[in-house]
């Protein structure tokens, strides 16, 4: 495969079909006003592992041949794709083996291992992850999953905008938290073919600004590995593959304070009675923040995941 299409998205959605949640889309009069636009909220946080990584990690796992299966899968992540992966392995019938930083949330240790894998933890501040997963998979023959950067896994993530779009019809932008930039990839290889003009706009913490110095620079800009609270968007610089299309199909990356992150949090818990993680949260954020200038009257939002401890919770936005 050379590239990314609507007919892969298409595809994904048709093996997902059945196997991943097909996710209610959420409205708020209350944030529509307070935007001023009509609001669709894409809530992955009820989706299987309560992320959208599920869908990526199973449409790449379940097109693997017998004897792939057979030998089993590898992959890295900060805890979503592991617990995807994991649950994916165990549906299709194949052993899987995570390595995951050694300060994943503790939550998501647990779900990834519950789910039956195998985890091998790393340090991700002075530990290259590519490269140690590169190994570990090569040590034990195993087929390697990544988080973002492969195409099977963007198109299954693509079929959030698909059934997005689906149900609500043309919008005038749809806004997309960006780690890696698998879930903008896919969602932009099909919004852009299924609602005409749409404006993709990526989201990321400001201690990650990778996606928005990358875009500006017009090639791939590497920075320090990022300290901030949304973990599944603590990356150092954008996927070679994911870049390739959204550079094309992308029009800004806009970035979010972690406090704008919290109180994003907030209001998903107060006004949409939904647990959002901080990564989840963060294209909801810009949103109310301001962040994005000249608002079409329909709008888009990915809320991309929802697992977070009730510790971590609590920590982050208080109690009253």
């Amino acid at each position: 495969m050379t590239g990314l299409s609507l007919t892969d998205v298409q595809a994904a959605a048709d093996r997902l079909a059945g196997v991943a949640h097909r996710t209610p889309v959420l409205t708020s009069r209350t944030l529509d006003e307070r935007v001023g636009a009509r609001v669709f909220l894409k809530a992955e946080n009820f989706q299987r592992i309560g992320a959208f990584k599920f869908r990526g990690a199973y449409n790449a796992i379940s097109r693997l041949g017998p004897e792939q299966r057979a030998a089993g899968v590898a992959a890295y992540s900060s805890g979503n794709h592991a617990q995807a992966v994991a649950l994916a392995a165990r549906l299709v019938g194949t052993p899987a083996v995570i390595l995951m930083p050694e300060d994943a949330p503790p939550t998501k240790l647990a779900a990834t291992r519950g789910y039956g894998a195998e985890v091998v933890t790393y340090d991700r501040y002075t530990q290259d992850r590519t490269a140690l997963a590169h190994e570990l998979a090569a040590e034990r023959g195993r087929t390697l999953i990544p988080p973002y950067d492969h195409y099977d896994v963007m198109a299954g993530q693509g079929t959030v905008a698909l059934e997005l779009i689906e149900e609500v019809g043309h919008l005038g932008a749809l806004l997309v938290p960006v780690g890696g930039g698998g879930l903008m990839a896919g969602c932009a290889t099909a919004a852009t073919m299924k609602s005409s003009g749409i404006r993709m706009i990526g989201v990321e913490p400001e201690a990650g600004d990778d996606h928005a110095r990358s875009l500006a620079a017009g090639e791939r800009q590497q920075i320090a590995v990022p300290r901030t609270i949304a973990d599944g968007q603590a990356v150092a610089t954008p996927g070679e593959l994911t870049f390739e299309v959204n550079r094309k199909l992308v029009e800004s990356f806009e970035l979010v304070s972690d406090a704008e992150i919290v109180a994003a949090m907030a209001f998903a818990f107060e006004r949409l009675k939904v647990v959002l993680e901080p990564s989840g949260a963060s294209a909801l954020a810009a949103l109310l923040a301001g962040r994005i200038h000249g608002l079409p009257e329909r709008v888009g939002v990915v809320l991309s995941g929802g697992n977070v401890g009730l510790e971590r919770f609590r920590e982050l936005v208080g109690t009253s």
